[in-house]
Protein backbone atom coordinates (compact mmCIF):
# COMPACT_ATOMS: atom_id res chain seq x y z
CA UNK A 1 0.00 0.00 0.00
CA UNK A 2 2.44 2.10 0.68
CA UNK A 3 4.47 1.52 -2.47
CA UNK A 4 1.34 2.65 -4.28
CA UNK A 5 1.17 5.94 -2.47
CA UNK A 6 4.73 6.16 -2.94
CA UNK A 7 4.34 6.08 -7.19
CA UNK A 8 1.19 8.27 -6.88
CA UNK A 9 2.81 11.19 -4.89
CA UNK A 10 5.89 11.24 -7.52
CA UNK A 11 3.22 11.42 -10.16
CA UNK A 12 1.78 14.19 -9.42
CA UNK A 13 5.04 16.02 -8.45
CA UNK A 14 6.23 14.90 -12.48
CA UNK A 15 3.10 16.75 -13.72
CA UNK A 16 3.21 19.64 -11.06
CA UNK A 17 5.15 22.45 -12.53
CA UNK A 18 7.99 24.07 -10.53
CA UNK A 19 8.06 27.10 -9.14
CA UNK A 20 10.60 28.71 -11.52
CA UNK A 21 8.88 27.56 -14.10
CA UNK A 22 5.54 29.54 -13.03
CA UNK A 23 7.57 32.47 -12.76
CA UNK A 24 9.13 32.49 -16.21
CA UNK A 25 5.93 32.16 -17.57
CA UNK A 26 4.19 35.00 -15.31
CA UNK A 27 7.42 36.88 -16.93
CA UNK A 28 6.96 36.19 -20.38
CA UNK A 29 3.65 36.89 -20.27
CA UNK A 30 4.05 40.50 -18.71
CA UNK A 31 6.69 41.53 -21.06
CA UNK A 32 5.17 39.85 -24.01
CA UNK A 33 5.90 37.31 -26.88
CA UNK A 34 9.76 38.75 -27.54
CA UNK A 35 12.28 36.81 -25.85
CA UNK A 36 14.91 39.15 -23.91
CA UNK A 37 18.21 39.72 -25.66
CA UNK A 38 21.57 38.78 -24.26
CA UNK A 39 24.33 41.61 -23.29
CA UNK A 40 26.68 39.95 -26.21
CA UNK A 41 23.68 40.24 -28.60
CA UNK A 42 23.07 43.97 -27.57
CA UNK A 43 26.83 45.00 -27.67
CA UNK A 44 27.55 43.72 -31.13
CA UNK A 45 24.62 45.97 -32.24
CA UNK A 46 25.67 48.95 -30.49
CA UNK A 47 29.14 48.35 -32.19
CA UNK A 48 27.36 48.09 -35.54
CA UNK A 49 25.79 50.89 -35.37
CA UNK A 50 29.28 53.24 -33.95
CA UNK A 51 30.64 51.81 -37.13
CA UNK A 52 28.13 53.37 -39.45
CA UNK A 53 28.18 56.28 -37.75
CA UNK A 54 31.90 56.73 -37.96
CA UNK A 55 31.41 55.23 -41.89
CA UNK A 56 29.36 58.46 -42.32
CA UNK A 57 31.78 60.93 -40.29
CA UNK A 58 34.62 59.70 -42.47
CA UNK A 59 32.54 60.53 -45.64
CA UNK A 60 31.77 63.75 -44.56
CA UNK A 61 35.32 64.41 -43.57
CA UNK A 62 37.12 62.84 -46.67
CA UNK A 63 34.40 65.07 -48.43
CA UNK A 64 35.41 68.29 -46.72
CA UNK A 65 39.07 67.13 -47.63
CA UNK A 66 38.58 66.74 -50.98
CA UNK A 67 36.99 69.93 -51.16
CA UNK A 68 39.85 71.93 -49.24
CA UNK A 69 42.55 70.11 -51.63
CA UNK A 70 40.85 71.30 -54.77
CA UNK A 71 39.88 74.70 -53.49
CA UNK A 72 43.91 75.51 -54.03
CA UNK A 73 44.43 73.64 -57.21
CA UNK A 74 45.66 70.43 -55.52
CA UNK A 75 48.35 72.04 -53.63
CA UNK A 76 50.37 70.11 -51.67
CA UNK A 77 50.65 72.32 -49.03
CA UNK A 78 47.05 72.92 -48.48
CA UNK A 79 46.75 72.35 -44.93
CA UNK A 80 48.71 74.80 -43.46
CA UNK A 81 47.01 77.27 -46.29
CA UNK A 82 43.64 76.59 -44.50
CA UNK A 83 45.39 76.79 -41.40
CA UNK A 84 46.75 80.58 -42.36
CA UNK A 85 43.51 81.35 -43.58
CA UNK A 86 41.65 80.70 -40.43
CA UNK A 87 43.99 82.25 -38.47
CA UNK A 88 43.50 85.34 -40.92
CA UNK A 89 40.24 85.62 -40.62
CA UNK A 90 40.26 86.68 -36.98
CA UNK A 91 42.35 89.50 -37.68
CA UNK A 92 41.64 93.44 -38.70
CA UNK A 93 43.58 94.27 -41.09
CA UNK A 94 44.00 97.88 -41.49
CA UNK A 95 47.44 98.58 -43.90
CA UNK A 96 49.47 101.61 -44.38
CA UNK A 97 47.57 103.91 -47.03
CA UNK A 98 48.59 107.10 -48.17
CA UNK A 99 47.87 110.47 -46.57
CA UNK A 100 49.04 108.92 -42.81
CA UNK A 101 50.80 111.11 -41.24
CA UNK A 102 54.98 110.63 -41.64
CA UNK A 103 56.97 109.97 -37.90
CA UNK A 104 60.62 111.32 -37.98
CA UNK A 105 63.04 109.10 -36.43
CA UNK A 106 66.77 109.06 -36.33
CA UNK A 107 67.13 105.37 -37.45
CA UNK A 108 63.94 104.28 -39.20
CA UNK A 109 63.38 100.71 -39.81
CA UNK A 110 60.56 99.21 -42.04
CA UNK A 111 60.06 96.33 -43.76
CA UNK A 112 58.62 95.44 -47.24
CA UNK A 113 56.93 92.85 -48.68
CA UNK A 114 57.31 91.23 -52.43
CA UNK A 115 54.72 89.44 -54.48
CA UNK A 116 55.15 85.79 -55.55
CA UNK A 117 57.17 86.06 -58.60
CA UNK A 118 56.59 83.95 -61.31
CA UNK A 119 58.92 80.86 -60.26
CA UNK A 120 57.08 80.86 -57.11
CA UNK A 121 53.43 80.36 -58.15
CA UNK A 122 54.79 77.96 -60.28
CA UNK A 123 55.71 75.76 -57.53
CA UNK A 124 52.73 76.61 -55.66
CA UNK A 125 54.61 78.23 -52.85
CA UNK A 126 52.61 79.37 -49.67
CA UNK A 127 52.18 83.18 -48.65
CA UNK A 128 53.46 82.79 -45.06
CA UNK A 129 53.42 86.53 -44.62
CA UNK A 130 50.73 89.11 -43.52
CA UNK A 131 50.17 92.72 -42.43
CA UNK A 132 47.87 93.64 -40.43
CA UNK A 133 48.93 97.25 -39.84
CA UNK A 134 51.50 100.08 -40.73
CA UNK A 135 53.73 98.69 -38.13
CA UNK A 136 52.96 94.97 -37.19
CA UNK A 137 53.69 91.89 -39.21
CA UNK A 138 52.89 88.34 -39.12
CA UNK A 139 54.92 85.65 -39.76
CA UNK A 140 52.82 82.16 -40.15
CA UNK A 141 55.89 79.49 -39.64
CA UNK A 142 54.93 75.85 -40.70
CA UNK A 143 56.30 73.27 -38.25
CA UNK A 144 55.60 69.36 -37.54
CA UNK A 145 55.08 67.72 -33.93
CA UNK A 146 56.77 64.86 -32.90
CA UNK A 147 53.95 62.43 -34.50
CA UNK A 148 54.02 65.02 -37.90
CA UNK A 149 51.03 66.70 -36.69
CA UNK A 150 50.86 69.73 -38.62
CA UNK A 151 50.63 73.19 -37.27
CA UNK A 152 51.82 77.18 -37.40
CA UNK A 153 54.31 79.13 -35.29
CA UNK A 154 52.57 82.48 -35.38
CA UNK A 155 55.41 85.15 -35.15
CA UNK A 156 54.22 88.37 -34.80
CA UNK A 157 57.48 91.79 -35.21
CA UNK A 158 56.83 95.36 -35.02
CA UNK A 159 58.78 97.86 -36.70
CA UNK A 160 58.47 101.51 -37.97
CA UNK A 161 56.25 100.84 -41.01
CA UNK A 162 55.45 97.68 -43.02
CA UNK A 163 54.75 97.71 -46.44
CA UNK A 164 52.73 95.26 -48.01
CA UNK A 165 52.84 93.18 -51.45
CA UNK A 166 50.34 95.87 -53.15
CA UNK A 167 52.24 98.90 -51.98
CA UNK A 168 54.28 101.58 -54.86
CA UNK A 169 57.81 102.01 -54.59
CA UNK A 170 56.32 105.69 -54.47
CA UNK A 171 54.57 105.07 -50.97
CA UNK A 172 58.16 102.91 -49.78
CA UNK A 173 59.82 106.05 -50.91
CA UNK A 174 57.65 108.53 -49.11
CA UNK A 175 57.58 107.18 -45.44
CA UNK A 176 60.85 106.18 -46.14
CA UNK A 177 63.58 108.72 -47.91
CA UNK A 178 61.86 111.50 -48.16
CA UNK A 179 62.12 112.76 -44.64
CA UNK A 180 66.00 112.41 -45.03
CA UNK A 181 66.22 114.65 -48.56
CA UNK A 182 64.80 117.67 -46.73
CA UNK A 183 67.86 116.51 -43.49
CA UNK A 184 70.13 116.58 -45.97
CA UNK A 185 69.43 120.19 -46.95
CA UNK A 186 69.97 120.83 -43.30
CA UNK A 187 73.07 119.44 -43.20
CA UNK A 188 72.57 115.54 -42.42
CA UNK A 189 74.62 112.72 -43.46
CA UNK A 190 71.53 110.48 -44.61
CA UNK A 191 72.15 106.81 -45.65
CA UNK A 192 69.50 104.72 -46.59
CA UNK A 193 69.96 100.93 -46.91
CA UNK A 194 68.38 97.68 -49.04
CA UNK A 195 68.59 94.74 -46.66
CA UNK A 196 67.45 90.98 -47.10
CA UNK A 197 68.41 87.83 -48.92
CA UNK A 198 68.73 87.41 -52.32
CA UNK A 199 65.75 87.66 -55.05
CA UNK A 200 63.45 89.64 -52.54
CA UNK A 201 63.33 92.67 -54.31
CA UNK A 202 66.57 95.09 -52.92
CA UNK A 203 67.50 96.20 -56.65
CA UNK A 204 63.67 97.13 -57.77
CA UNK A 205 63.17 99.06 -54.91
CA UNK A 206 66.28 101.26 -54.72
CA UNK A 207 66.53 100.63 -58.55
CA UNK A 208 63.40 100.88 -60.37
CA UNK A 209 60.64 98.22 -61.57
CA UNK A 210 61.28 97.83 -65.18
CA UNK A 211 64.55 95.96 -66.09
CA UNK A 212 65.57 95.44 -70.42
CA UNK A 213 68.51 93.08 -69.86
CA UNK A 214 70.59 94.44 -67.57
CA UNK A 215 69.32 97.73 -68.06
CA UNK A 216 66.66 99.09 -65.40
CA UNK A 217 64.21 101.94 -65.56
CA UNK A 218 65.39 104.19 -62.64
CA UNK A 219 62.10 106.50 -62.98
CA UNK A 220 60.65 105.12 -60.32
CA UNK A 221 63.32 103.89 -57.76
CA UNK A 222 64.06 105.24 -54.87
CA UNK A 223 67.54 106.44 -56.55
CA UNK A 224 65.34 108.75 -58.75
CA UNK A 225 62.70 109.78 -56.71
CA UNK A 226 65.00 111.18 -54.43
CA UNK A 227 66.91 112.68 -57.14
CA UNK A 228 63.88 114.65 -58.41
CA UNK A 229 62.84 116.07 -55.08
CA UNK A 230 67.02 117.24 -54.45
CA UNK A 231 66.88 119.57 -57.21
CA UNK A 232 63.25 120.56 -56.60
CA UNK A 233 64.35 121.82 -53.16
CA UNK A 234 67.62 122.85 -54.96
CA UNK A 235 65.57 125.73 -57.04
CA UNK A 236 63.24 126.53 -54.00
CA UNK A 237 63.34 130.09 -52.95
CA UNK A 238 64.53 128.74 -48.75
CA UNK A 239 67.77 126.86 -50.44
CA UNK A 240 68.50 129.01 -53.34
CA UNK A 241 70.63 131.21 -51.66
CA UNK A 242 72.62 128.44 -50.39
CA UNK A 243 74.74 128.19 -53.93
CA UNK A 244 74.68 124.26 -53.62
CA UNK A 245 75.72 122.15 -56.39
CA UNK A 246 75.08 118.52 -56.38
CA UNK A 247 77.67 115.81 -57.27
CA UNK A 248 77.30 111.98 -58.03
CA UNK A 249 79.46 108.53 -57.45
CA UNK A 250 78.88 105.43 -58.07
CA UNK A 251 80.43 102.56 -56.84
CA UNK A 252 80.57 98.68 -55.85
CA UNK A 253 82.34 96.65 -53.38
CA UNK A 254 83.01 93.30 -54.28
CA UNK A 255 85.48 91.01 -52.45
CA UNK A 256 86.50 93.90 -50.14
CA UNK A 257 87.48 95.81 -53.25
CA UNK A 258 85.97 98.72 -54.23
CA UNK A 259 85.22 98.94 -58.15
CA UNK A 260 84.19 102.40 -59.49
CA UNK A 261 81.27 102.33 -61.59
CA UNK A 262 81.71 105.41 -63.36
CA UNK A 263 85.06 104.65 -64.01
CA UNK A 264 84.72 101.49 -66.37
CA UNK A 265 85.50 99.65 -63.24
CA UNK A 266 88.51 100.94 -62.39
CA UNK A 267 89.53 99.65 -58.90
CA UNK A 268 90.16 102.37 -56.19
CA UNK A 269 91.49 102.37 -52.57
CA UNK A 270 90.38 103.16 -48.77
CA UNK A 271 92.97 104.73 -47.38
CA UNK A 272 93.26 106.61 -44.22
CA UNK A 273 94.71 110.29 -44.40
CA UNK A 274 96.14 112.19 -41.75
CA UNK A 275 93.26 113.37 -40.26
CA UNK A 276 91.91 109.86 -39.35
CA UNK A 277 89.72 110.37 -42.29
CA UNK A 278 88.72 107.25 -45.06
CA UNK A 279 89.14 108.63 -48.37
CA UNK A 280 88.12 106.51 -51.03
CA UNK A 281 91.56 107.35 -53.47
CA UNK A 282 90.83 107.42 -57.22
CA UNK A 283 86.72 107.29 -56.93
CA UNK A 284 85.27 109.47 -59.77
CA UNK A 285 82.91 112.31 -58.68
CA UNK A 286 80.57 114.40 -61.21
CA UNK A 287 79.29 117.24 -60.47
CA UNK A 288 75.32 116.97 -62.00
CA UNK A 289 72.65 119.04 -63.14
CA UNK A 290 69.55 117.27 -63.78
CA UNK A 291 67.55 114.39 -62.80
CA UNK A 292 68.26 112.89 -66.23
CA UNK A 293 72.19 113.25 -66.17
CA UNK A 294 72.12 111.21 -62.68
CA UNK A 295 69.85 108.76 -64.14
CA UNK A 296 72.10 107.80 -66.98
CA UNK A 297 74.89 107.98 -64.41
CA UNK A 298 72.67 104.88 -62.13
CA UNK A 299 72.02 103.44 -65.22
CA UNK A 300 75.65 103.08 -66.53
CA UNK A 301 76.69 102.29 -63.41
CA UNK A 302 74.16 99.37 -62.98
CA UNK A 303 74.67 97.94 -66.40
CA UNK A 304 78.70 97.62 -64.89
CA UNK A 305 77.40 96.21 -61.59
CA UNK A 306 78.93 92.56 -60.87
CA UNK A 307 76.45 89.99 -60.51
CA UNK A 308 75.92 86.13 -60.56
CA UNK A 309 73.71 82.99 -60.76
CA UNK A 310 73.06 81.45 -57.24
CA UNK A 311 70.05 79.08 -55.89
CA UNK A 312 67.61 81.96 -54.83
CA UNK A 313 67.87 84.20 -57.95
CA UNK A 314 69.84 83.53 -61.55
CA UNK A 315 71.10 86.89 -61.78
CA UNK A 316 71.90 88.15 -57.77
CA UNK A 317 73.64 91.38 -57.53
CA UNK A 318 77.03 89.93 -55.83
CA UNK A 319 78.22 93.36 -54.34
CA UNK A 320 77.35 96.26 -52.88
CA UNK A 321 76.36 99.20 -54.54
CA UNK A 322 77.20 102.80 -53.23
CA UNK A 323 75.38 105.69 -54.88
CA UNK A 324 75.85 108.98 -53.05
CA UNK A 325 74.44 112.69 -54.06
CA UNK A 326 76.95 115.12 -52.05
CA UNK A 327 75.60 118.98 -51.51
CA UNK A 328 79.12 121.57 -51.65
CA UNK A 329 78.56 125.31 -51.40
CA UNK A 330 79.71 125.96 -55.18
CA UNK A 331 83.28 126.46 -55.84
CA UNK A 332 84.62 124.46 -52.40
CA UNK A 333 85.15 121.07 -51.15
CA UNK A 334 83.23 120.92 -48.06
CA UNK A 335 80.59 119.18 -47.75
CA UNK A 336 77.10 121.20 -46.77
CA UNK A 337 74.96 117.49 -47.24
CA UNK A 338 75.28 113.84 -48.24
CA UNK A 339 72.87 111.01 -48.83
CA UNK A 340 74.18 107.66 -49.73
CA UNK A 341 72.33 105.00 -51.11
CA UNK A 342 73.33 101.77 -50.30
CA UNK A 343 71.67 98.48 -52.30
CA UNK A 344 73.53 95.26 -50.60
CA UNK A 345 74.00 92.15 -51.53
CA UNK A 346 72.20 89.25 -50.78
CA UNK A 347 72.67 87.62 -47.43
CA UNK A 348 73.17 83.68 -47.59
CA UNK A 349 73.23 81.52 -44.87
CA UNK A 350 77.24 79.26 -45.11
CA UNK A 351 74.53 76.29 -45.25
CA UNK A 352 73.18 77.46 -48.61
CA UNK A 353 76.47 77.68 -50.23
CA UNK A 354 78.15 74.10 -49.53
CA UNK A 355 77.77 73.06 -53.27
CA UNK A 356 78.42 76.05 -54.58
CA UNK A 357 81.84 76.54 -55.99
CA UNK A 358 85.22 78.32 -54.23
CA UNK A 359 84.25 81.59 -55.56
CA UNK A 360 80.83 82.06 -54.75
CA UNK A 361 81.44 80.66 -51.27
CA UNK A 362 84.05 83.27 -50.87
CA UNK A 363 81.74 85.93 -52.01
CA UNK A 364 78.77 85.03 -49.85
CA UNK A 365 81.63 85.08 -46.96
CA UNK A 366 82.75 88.42 -47.82
CA UNK A 367 78.92 89.88 -47.77
CA UNK A 368 78.03 88.50 -44.33
CA UNK A 369 81.29 89.60 -42.74
CA UNK A 370 80.24 92.42 -44.62
CA UNK A 371 76.54 92.78 -43.09
CA UNK A 372 77.82 91.93 -39.72
CA UNK A 373 79.77 94.61 -39.49
CA UNK A 374 77.09 97.01 -40.44
CA UNK A 375 74.63 95.64 -38.06
CA UNK A 376 77.22 96.12 -35.23
CA UNK A 377 77.85 99.87 -36.64
CA UNK A 378 74.43 100.46 -36.34
CA UNK A 379 73.87 99.23 -33.23
CA UNK A 380 76.67 100.99 -31.53
CA UNK A 381 75.22 104.45 -32.36
CA UNK A 382 73.36 104.70 -29.50
CA UNK A 383 76.16 103.13 -27.31
CA UNK A 384 79.27 104.82 -25.80
CA UNK A 385 81.32 101.90 -27.40
CA UNK A 386 84.00 101.67 -29.84
CA UNK A 387 82.34 102.00 -33.26
CA UNK A 388 84.14 98.53 -35.26
CA UNK A 389 83.60 100.36 -38.66
CA UNK A 390 87.40 98.88 -39.72
CA UNK A 391 85.79 95.41 -39.39
CA UNK A 392 84.36 95.77 -43.68
CA UNK A 393 85.60 97.74 -46.39
CA UNK A 394 81.91 98.85 -46.27
CA UNK A 395 81.93 100.54 -42.92
CA UNK A 396 84.68 102.03 -43.93
CA UNK A 397 83.56 103.92 -46.81
CA UNK A 398 80.47 104.77 -44.60
CA UNK A 399 82.38 105.94 -41.45
CA UNK A 400 81.05 109.54 -41.87
CA UNK A 401 77.38 108.07 -42.02
CA UNK A 402 78.04 106.52 -38.66
CA UNK A 403 79.98 109.38 -36.98
CA UNK A 404 78.63 112.93 -36.27
CA UNK A 405 76.33 115.44 -34.85
CA UNK A 406 73.36 115.32 -37.65
CA UNK A 407 73.09 111.47 -38.60
CA UNK A 408 70.02 110.30 -40.02
CA UNK A 409 69.55 106.15 -41.03
CA UNK A 410 66.96 104.58 -42.88
CA UNK A 411 67.06 100.62 -43.24
CA UNK A 412 64.89 99.15 -45.69
CA UNK A 413 64.61 94.99 -44.92
CA UNK A 414 63.50 92.97 -47.85
CA UNK A 415 61.47 89.82 -47.26
CA UNK A 416 60.34 86.92 -49.73
CA UNK A 417 56.88 85.82 -48.72
CA UNK A 418 57.15 82.34 -49.98
CA UNK A 419 57.20 79.35 -47.55
CA UNK A 420 60.34 77.71 -48.50
CA UNK A 421 62.38 81.47 -47.98
CA UNK A 422 60.53 81.41 -44.23
CA UNK A 423 63.83 80.81 -42.38
CA UNK A 424 65.61 83.41 -44.49
CA UNK A 425 62.89 86.04 -43.69
CA UNK A 426 62.80 85.01 -40.02
CA UNK A 427 66.54 85.91 -40.24
CA UNK A 428 65.60 89.39 -42.15
CA UNK A 429 63.57 90.15 -39.66
CA UNK A 430 65.43 89.66 -36.56
CA UNK A 431 68.15 91.32 -37.86
CA UNK A 432 66.01 94.58 -38.30
CA UNK A 433 64.32 94.11 -35.03
CA UNK A 434 67.88 94.30 -33.41
CA UNK A 435 68.75 97.16 -34.84
CA UNK A 436 65.24 98.72 -33.83
CA UNK A 437 65.58 97.94 -30.21
CA UNK A 438 68.40 100.82 -29.88
CA UNK A 439 67.74 103.47 -27.40
CA UNK A 440 69.62 106.40 -29.52
CA UNK A 441 70.85 108.94 -27.23
CA UNK A 442 72.59 112.72 -28.06
CA UNK A 443 75.27 111.98 -30.25
CA UNK A 444 77.34 114.92 -28.40
CA UNK A 445 77.25 112.24 -24.98
CA UNK A 446 78.25 109.60 -27.49
CA UNK A 447 82.22 108.68 -27.30
CA UNK A 448 84.35 109.45 -30.58
CA UNK A 449 85.76 106.06 -31.48
CA UNK A 450 88.64 107.51 -32.22
CA UNK A 451 88.59 108.53 -28.25
CA UNK A 452 87.33 105.57 -27.31
CA UNK A 453 91.01 103.45 -26.98
CA UNK A 454 91.53 101.03 -24.25
CA UNK A 455 94.26 101.84 -21.52
CA UNK A 456 97.37 102.01 -23.05
CA UNK A 457 96.21 101.01 -26.10
CA UNK A 458 97.59 103.76 -28.30
CA UNK A 459 96.97 104.49 -32.34
CA UNK A 460 100.30 102.83 -34.57
CA UNK A 461 100.97 102.61 -38.02
CA UNK A 462 100.61 105.91 -39.00
CA UNK A 463 97.83 106.72 -37.31
CA UNK A 464 95.96 103.74 -37.79
CA UNK A 465 93.67 101.84 -34.32
CA UNK A 466 95.35 98.63 -33.50
CA UNK A 467 91.78 97.43 -31.99
CA UNK A 468 90.65 94.47 -33.92
CA UNK A 469 87.21 95.06 -35.07
CA UNK A 470 87.47 91.91 -36.72
CA UNK A 471 87.71 89.88 -33.38
CA UNK A 472 85.21 92.23 -31.43
CA UNK A 473 82.57 91.27 -34.42
CA UNK A 474 83.42 87.88 -34.05
CA UNK A 475 82.84 88.04 -30.52
CA UNK A 476 79.46 89.30 -30.50
CA UNK A 477 78.52 86.83 -33.65
CA UNK A 478 79.44 83.84 -32.32
CA UNK A 479 76.91 81.92 -33.51
CA UNK A 480 77.09 83.56 -37.30
CA UNK A 481 80.64 83.59 -37.69
CA UNK A 482 82.83 80.18 -36.88
CA UNK A 483 86.43 80.27 -35.83
CA UNK A 484 87.33 78.94 -38.97
CA UNK A 485 85.52 81.83 -40.63
CA UNK A 486 87.38 84.19 -38.59
CA UNK A 487 90.50 82.62 -39.34
CA UNK A 488 89.53 83.10 -43.06
CA UNK A 489 88.50 86.84 -42.96
CA UNK A 490 91.88 87.33 -40.91
CA UNK A 491 93.68 85.83 -43.86
CA UNK A 492 91.85 87.72 -46.39
CA UNK A 493 92.37 91.19 -44.58
CA UNK A 494 96.01 90.22 -43.76
CA UNK A 495 96.78 89.62 -47.28
CA UNK A 496 94.75 92.75 -48.42
CA UNK A 497 97.19 95.01 -46.25
CA UNK A 498 100.33 92.76 -47.76
CA UNK A 499 98.70 94.20 -51.19
CA UNK A 500 97.97 97.65 -50.49
CA UNK A 501 102.20 97.44 -49.41
CA UNK A 502 102.84 96.34 -52.49
CA UNK A 503 101.29 98.85 -54.41
CA UNK A 504 102.39 101.57 -52.11
CA UNK A 505 105.78 100.33 -52.95
CA UNK A 506 105.38 100.01 -56.59
CA UNK A 507 103.80 103.39 -56.82
CA UNK A 508 107.18 104.56 -55.45
CA UNK A 509 109.35 102.84 -57.78
CA UNK A 510 107.14 104.57 -60.66
CA UNK A 511 107.37 107.61 -59.30
CA UNK A 512 111.64 107.31 -59.20
CA UNK A 513 111.54 106.24 -62.84
CA UNK A 514 109.45 108.65 -64.41
CA UNK A 515 111.76 111.23 -62.74
CA UNK A 516 115.38 108.60 -63.30
CA UNK A 517 114.73 108.02 -67.15
CA UNK A 518 114.56 111.18 -68.37
CA UNK A 519 117.94 112.16 -66.71
CA UNK A 520 119.58 108.59 -67.50
CA UNK A 521 118.35 109.34 -71.40
CA UNK A 522 119.95 112.59 -71.09
CA UNK A 523 123.37 111.36 -69.65
CA UNK A 524 123.29 108.60 -72.46
CA UNK A 525 123.04 111.20 -75.45
CA UNK A 526 125.63 112.91 -73.93
CA UNK A 527 128.04 110.19 -74.65
CA UNK A 528 127.40 110.67 -77.94
CA UNK A 529 128.57 113.67 -78.27
CA UNK A 530 132.46 115.35 -78.76
CA UNK A 531 133.82 117.03 -75.64
CA UNK A 532 136.81 118.21 -76.53
CA UNK A 533 138.33 119.91 -79.37
CA UNK A 534 141.90 118.66 -80.26
CA UNK A 535 143.22 121.22 -82.76
CA UNK A 536 141.93 123.78 -80.61
CA UNK A 537 143.80 121.87 -77.36
CA UNK A 538 139.94 122.93 -75.10
CA UNK A 539 136.92 121.68 -74.16
CA UNK A 540 134.10 122.46 -76.02
CA UNK A 541 131.85 121.80 -72.97
CA UNK A 542 133.32 124.67 -69.82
Amino acid sequence: MSIVNNVQQQQQQAAAPTTAQVNTVTNNSVAGSIPRKSSCVVTVGMMEENRIKQRDMFKVMREKKNALMNQDGGNPNWEFINMIREYQSSIDFRPLVEGQPVDIHQITVCVRKRPLNQKEMTRKEVDVVCIPNKNTLIVHEPKAKVDLTKYLDNQKFRFDYTFDDTCSNEMVYMYTAKPLVQAVFEGAMATCFAYGQTGSGKTHTMGGGTFNGRSQDSNNGIYGLATRDIFELLQSPKYRSNNLVVSASFYEIYCGNVFDLLSNKNKARVLEDGKKQVQVVGLTEREVFSVEEVQAIISSGTNLRTSGQTAANSNSSRSHAIFSLTLRVKGTTKVHGKFSFIDLAGNERGADTVSENRRTRSESSEINKSLLSLKECIRALGRKKHLPYRGSVLTKVLRDSFIGKNIRTCMIAMIAPGMTSCEHTLNTLRYAYRVKELAVIDPDERVDPEEDLIEGDEPANGGVHNFNDLEQLRSLNENEMTMELYNQHKAISDLQQKEEEVLDNHQRVNEFLERFLPEAKELYNLTNLVDYDQDGKKPIFI
